[in-house]
C-alpha cells in the first residue's frame, strides 16, 4: 500500500442525497484520506439500493489503488452521469474499500448526519 493512504471506518451516519431523494444511509462507511486530496467516504454496497445504479463504460486507473469502475445515478430528475466509482479490485492494504462506492460531491451531496 502506499504510505500516503490511509482508512479506517468513518464515524457516525452517512448520507448520499441525489436528485432530491436519499439515495444511501449508512453507519458503515470507510474514509479514505490520501495526501494532497481531501478526504473521501466509501459507502458499503449492502446499504445501497444497487437498482438505482447503472454501471457506465468509463474507467480509470489509479497507481495506488487499481482500476475503478463507474456508476450512472438513474435518479427522479434524470441520470447523473458518472456519479460514483468502485474499485472493485483495489490494491493492497486499502481492501477496505472493496465493494463500496464514493461519490463525486460536485454532482451529489454526501453529508454526516
Amino acid at each position: 500500500m502506499a504510505d500516503h493512504i490511509k482508512t479506517r471506518k468513518a464515524p457516525g451516519t452517512w448520507v448520499v442525497r441525489a436528485g432530491g431523494a436519499v439515495q444511501i444511509e449508512t453507519r458503515n462507511a470507510i474514509e479514505l484520506t490520501e495526501s494532497g486530496h481531501a478526504p473521501l467516504i466509501y459507502f458499503p454496497r449492502d446499504d445501497l439500493a444497487m437498482a438505482l445504479l447503472e454501471k457506465s463504460a468509463k474507467t480509470t486507473h489509479c497507481p495506488h489503488k487499481g482500476d475503478a469502475t463507474y456508476y450512472t445515478i438513474e435518479a427522479k430528475s434524470g441520470p447523473i452521469a458518472d456519479a460514483a466509482w468502485s474499485y472493485e479490485k483495489p490494491k493492497a492494504g486499502i481492501e477496505a474499500i472493496a465493494r463500496h462506492l464514493a461519490f463525486h460531491t460536485d454532482r451529489v451531496t454526501v453529508e454526516e448526519l
